[in-house]
């Protein structure tokens, strides 16, 4: 098995979809390789993924796609956020360097060390954090050539206060946050979000995260690539923090569902 299969997976919609839900932060899993190099015990471990994991974000994409009329593409990652994180710029550009939360973390959501600062993030960049983007770059460029355009919905959750590592923690917390991308987000898209939202309580924007996920290859290139983080808060449908899922999945799910219909018409 290849570090691919091992680190994501891609789960084929309908050939006509333009929609791509991405969930990149929804798993615990940390390959032994891996937890070598962190410096949290069991316990400490499981407490920190308890608060970093976007728990059950992957089986609201599920559920969501299931009740579309056409189904949606996935891409789901298979491992933790604390080996790679996907969705970061692996450079000196990502503001959350600041904070040791760049694309190889080296600081807790507390900012309790994680990994030595000086860690070489370059080996768990190559063997993950590259393949990830090249097959999400694929991922985007199959949708190009089937149907002319892409729409990428990122699916994730937050708490419901805020954790130490947050740059932009201090503004508003809606049950329901939309993160915006001057360049890919069109003002359909999001009008479409907060109609297919409007039952899951307010619906706030960019706070307290803010930003949408395109592949660097068609980031700020290619408007065809339009994207739309939705970010739940997680005391909606889940036990904090790391709990069950509650009733409320099923109704985010739902909306979810309504949104992806909405985006494929």
């Amino acid at each position: 098995m290849t570090a691919e299969t091992q680190s994501f997976e891609v789960l084929p919609g309908a050939e006509g979809s333009p929609v791509i839900l991405h969930v990149p932060h929804s798993a615990r899993a940390v390959p032994a390789e891996v937890r070598a190099g962190i410096m949290l015990d069991d316990a400490a471990l499981d407490q920190e993924l308890d608060h970093i994991v976007d728990a059950h974000t992957a089986e609201i994409a599920d559920a969501a796609g299931k009740l579309a009329a056409v189904q949606p593409w996935r891409f789901v990652n298979r491992l933790s956020r604390l080996v790679v994180d996907p969705e970061r710029f692996p450079d000196e550009r990502e503001e959350m360097l600041a904070v040791g939360m760049g694309a190889v973390y080296t600081r807790t959501t507390h900012r309790a060390e994680l990994r030595p600062a000086d860690t070489d993030p370059e080996p768990l960049i190559e063997w993950y954090f590259r393949p990830y983007a090249r097959a999400m770059t694929e991922a985007v460029a199959d949708r190009l050539a089937a149907v002319g355009r892409v729409v990428i919905i990122d699916v994730h959750s937050y708490p419901t206060e805020a954790l130490p590592y947050e740059l932009h923690g201090a503004g508003p917390r809606p049950p329901v946050c939309l993160g915006t991308d001057s360049f890919h987000t069109p003002p359909a898209l999001l009008d479409a979000a907060r109609a297919a939202f409007a039952g899951c309580g307010e619906i706030g924007l960019d706070s307290p995260f803010s930003g949408a996920y395109v592949p660097l290859e068609f980031y700020g290139r290619d408007p065809r690539v339009t994207a739309l983080m939705v970010e739940i808060r997680r005391d909606t449908y889940m036990a904090e923090p790391g709990g069950p899922a509650g009733p409320g999945l099923g109704r985010l799910a739902s909306a979810l569902g309504v949104l992806v219909d909405a985006v494929t018409g």
